[in-house]
């Protein structure tokens, strides 16, 4: 009997769910709506909407913008996205441009967080006391930054509210969207922005700078709306690298579906963190629609139901679907084995930190009690060390992954003034 109860509760619940198909897609503020109408076609970092947004942080102006971007395909797209400028008169080089990549919000259009209704503030998270959304918004160290001179510029991620499927953790399209950030600041007079320029971003968004700051062919791209970028350093915090982690199981697995296995499985752990790993693939079938099927990993069910919840529902949200409806059977959304694992290690690993040493020295952080796992963040710092890179790791003590944002402010701030100003740098390799 009690079995009969919990499989009516789970059809009515899958019902529930697949009703939700067929309505309308999530209510966006009229900017996106217009936006995710628009061809991207024109220059990468061309804007091609803007709308004035107030904010209160002192001596700052701010918008919401739209603007032409690729993703890992060099396909074109629209990102959206939030611009933070100091008011007042440049100085005559202009002022250093910070591009900020948010973490993971979800992938359906209403999960930008530049379409908050107050945005343009420091960092707001979800699991803190502060938090007061579904979902993190705001950007990290906005008031210090501004202080410092400095142009502020988020990303929202393509999918986000500019049209099309968002490619969550494709660390290459969401790096791309960053670049192109900083080009699309650039081109706005009103900014005052000059040529230098930074990249920064936590968990989702510290693997888009990861990608981003190894991607020394599309730094280098002329014909943009904005060409020259100096870039002149990234910083981390909590970087997910599950390219890295991709290419460490298949080089020491006998066959693609074991290395998927060894990918997976601690990812699998618990519900939370396994809406993670369905998103992540969830991402990559979207960037790699020709290659890669749902139903590959998922069973034609699980297929249904994290599509539906990626459309309609923001990553918190979306979490909380899971286990009220799902709880500790969620393992019944997955094929037992998947097929065309080839194929999935193949996409993990070329739609993430490209094989190269990063253009710049890399400032990365990590809690001690972060929800990302310590290999994913070692394996980064050997490979781009073994190639020749800068990049200091640093372990903060006690941390996790909500508040390690904020504990690393005090080192990482002193650091970007420091890589603006030109000053020497050793390397932050282990020396052995």
């Amino acid at each position: 009997m009690k079995r009969f109860g919990r499989n009516l509760l789970l059809v009515i619940a899958c019902s529930s769910l697949y009703s939700l198909a067929t309505k309308a897609a999530p209510a966006v503020l009229p900017f996106y709506v217009t936006t995710s109408q628009i061809k991207p076609e024109g220059k990468l970092g061309q804007v091609v909407k803007k709308e004035k947004v107030a904010t209160e942080i002192p001596g700052a102006q701010s918008w919401r913008i739209a603007y032409i971007s690729s993703d890992v395909n060099d396909l074109k797209t629209i990102s959206t996205g939030l611009l933070i400028a100091p008011v007042g008169q440049a100085p005559k080089e202009g002022r250093p441009i910070v591009s900020w990549s948010h973490g993971t919000t979800g992938s359906a259009q209403n999960c930008g967080p530049s379409q908050q209704l107050n945005p343009a503030v420091p960092l707001n998270e979800y699991y803190l006391m502060n938090g007061n959304s579904w979902e993190d918004y705001g950007v990290l160290s906005v008031v210090e930054l501004i202080k410092e001179g400095y142009v502020v510029v988020a990303t929202d991620y393509q999918g986000l509210g500019g049209g099309g499927k968002h490619q969550y953790a494709v660390g290459q399209t969401q790096g791309r969207d960053a670049i192109n950030a900083i080009r699309a600041a650039g081109a706005i007079k009103e900014t005052g922005a000059g040529k230098k320029a930074l990249l920064y971003g936590w968990s989702e968004g510290g693997y888009s700078v990861l990608s981003a700051g190894g991607s020394i062919n599309y730094l280098a791209k002329k014909g943009t709306a904005f060409d020259g970028i100096e870039l002149v350093g990234v910083v981390a915090l909590s970087p997910v690298n599950v390219s890295g982690v991709a290419q460490v199981a298949l080089s020491s697995s006998a066959n693609s579906e074991q290395a998927l296995e060894k990918i997976s499985a601690p990812l699998s752990q618990n519900i939370f963190m396994w809406g993670h790993l369905a998103g992540m693939m969830y991402g990559l079938q979207a960037a790699y629609p020709e290659k890669l099927q749902l139903t590959d990993w998922f069973t034609p069910e699980g297929a249904k139901v994290f599509d539906v919840l990626s459309n309609n529902k923001c990553f918190h949200v979306l979490s909380d679907s899971l286990t009220y409806s799902y709880g500790d059977n969620y393992k019944s959304l997955l094929k037992p084995i998947p097929s065309n694992a080839k194929a999935w290690i193949d996409a993990l690993i070329a739609g993430g930190v490209p094989n190269n040493a990063p253009a710049v020295p890399v400032l990365m952080f990590r809690g001690t009690k972060d929800a990302v796992p310590k290999p994913m963040v070692d394996i980064y710092e050997a490979q781009m060390c073994k190639m020749g890179g800068n990049v200091k790791h640093i372990e903060l003590d006690g941390a996790t992954h909500f508040t390690s944002p904020v504990e690393a402010q005090k080192t990482f701030l002193p650091w970007i003034k420091d890589r603006f100003a030109n000053k020497p740098i050793a390397n932050g390799c282990p020396k052995s």
